[in-house]
C-alpha cells in the first residue's frame, strides 16, 4: 500500500462551560490536530459506570460536534463513534446531512455497533447479542451511504426500514465514514464499506481492561487487518486506517510514566513500546513508533486522548509539519 500522510485527532469530550469547550476546540486547531473526536456515551460517576473502566462522558455528540464545527475554520470534527443503538437511524443520518451542510468537508461520520452493557442497562435500552448489534449497524451504514449521496432511500431491514422521504440536506461534499471496533464481521463491513477504518480493541467483555489488551497485541491487530483486507478487496488502497493511542507516556511531559504503564499492564518494556496502542518514550522515540506503526500496519491516523493530547502537540507538528 501507498503510504498515507499522517494525520492526528484529539479526543475530548468533558467541558464545563461553553466557552471552555470553544477553548478546546480552537486549541485543537491551533496544534495542528487534523480532526477533533467526541464521544456518544451517557453515564456518569455511580454503580454502571464504575465497574467498566471508562471515563465518564459529559457532553452530548451531535449538539458539541456543531459547536465545535461553528467555531473552528479547517478543523474536521467527529464522533468516535456514534453507537447505532442509541439512535434511530433516520434521525442520525438526517443530523449527519446537516452537519456536513454546515460545515463543508469537514465532518466525519464515525459509527460502531456499540459494547457497554452497563450503559444500554442504565439507559433502559436492550442489550442485543452482538450478532444482531452487528446487523443493525451494517443497516445503519447501508442507510447513512444512500441518504449522503442523495439516492432514493430504500432500506428494508431487521432493524431499519425506510423508504419514501425526501433525503435533504444533501451535503455538497460527501463526508467520509469512519467505522470502528475490533472483531471479525465489524472490521469486514469497514474493509468494504468505509471511508476510514478504526481499528480497536475487541471490548467483547463489555468492560476496558486486560482482555481489551490481549485482542489488541501485535499478531491480533494483523489479524485484524486481514479482515478489513478481505472485506476491503481492490479498495483496500484507498481505505485509511486509523487507531486510539490509548497508553501515551512522553518523557518529561506527561502525569503518565512509562514505568506506570509497565506497571498497569504488566509488559515489559520492549512489550509496551511494541503494543500497537501505546505511545511512550521521548519525543523521538514516539515519532520512530509512529513511522514503525505505518510501515507495519499501514496506520497512518492516530488519536490521542484528553489527558495527553497538549503534551502531544510537538509530535503532531513534527510528523505533519503544521
Amino acid at each position: 500500500m501507498t503510504k498515507k500522510p499522517f494525520r492526528f485527532a484529539a479526543q475530548v469530550y468533558r467541558a464545563n462551560t461553553g466557552q471552555e469547550w470553544r477553548d478546546v476546540a480552537h486549541r485543537v486547531e491551533d496544534m495542528g490536530y487534523s480532526a477533533l473526536h467526541v464521544s456518544d456515551h451517557y453515564i456518569g460517576p455511580g454503580a454502571a459506570l464504575d465497574p467498566t473502566g471508562h471515563r465518564p462522558v459529559t457532553m452530548a455528540p451531535i449538539t458539541s460536534m456543531a459547536v465545535a464545527a461553528e467555531v473552528t475554520d479547517t478543523l474536521k470534527i467527529g464522533c468516535r463513534m456514534f453507537c447505532t443503538s442509541y439512535h434511530e437511524p433516520v434521525v442520525l443520518a438526517k443530523e449527519a446531512a446537516t452537519l456536513s451542510m454546515f460545515a463543508p468537508d469537514r465532518i466525519e461520520i464515525g459509527l460502531g455497533a456499540g459494547w457497554l452493557g452497563s450503559e444500554y442497562d442504565a439507559m433502559g435500552i436492550d442489550f442485543p447479542s452482538a450478532g444482531l448489534r452487528v446487523d443493525r449497524l451494517e443497516e445503519t451504514v447501508e442507510l447513512i451511504t444512500q441518504y449522503l449521496a442523495g439516492n432514493e432511500i430504500k432500506v428494508d431491514g431487521t432493524f431499519v426500514k425506510a423508504h419514501s422521504f425526501l433525503p435533504l440536506p444533501v451535503p455538497e461534499i460527501t463526508p467520509p465514514i469512519m467505522i470502528g471496533g475490533g472483531a471479525r464481521r465489524v472490521l469486514t463491513l469497514a474493509g468494504r464499506t468505509a471511508d476510514i477504518v478504526s481499528i480497536n480493541f475487541n471490548n467483547r467483555s463489555g468492560v476496558l481492561g486486560s482482555d481489551s489488551v490481549l485482542t489488541s497485541t501485535v499478531d491480533e491487530t494483523h489479524r485484524k487487518l486481514g479482515w478489513v483486507r478481505g472485506g476491503a478487496g481492490d479498495r483496500m488502497a484507498d481505505v485509511e486506517l486509523e487507531t486510539g493511542a490509548y497508553f501515551v507516556a512522553i518523557e518529561g511531559q506527561t502525569d503518565v510514566t512509562e514505568e506506570a504503564l509497565i506497571e498497569r499492564t504488566g509488559f515489559s518494556r520492549a512489550e509496551l513500546r511494541a503494543f500497537p496502542h501505546a505511545l511512550v518514550g521521548s519525543v523521538d522515540d514516539i515519532c520512530d513508533q509512529l513511522e514503525q506503526r505505518r510501515e507495519e500496519f499501514g496506520f497512518s491516523y492516530f488519536t490521542i486522548g484528553d489527558r495527553a493530547y497538549e503534551q502531544f502537540a510537538p509530535i503532531v507538528e513534527r510528523m505533519t509539519g503544521k
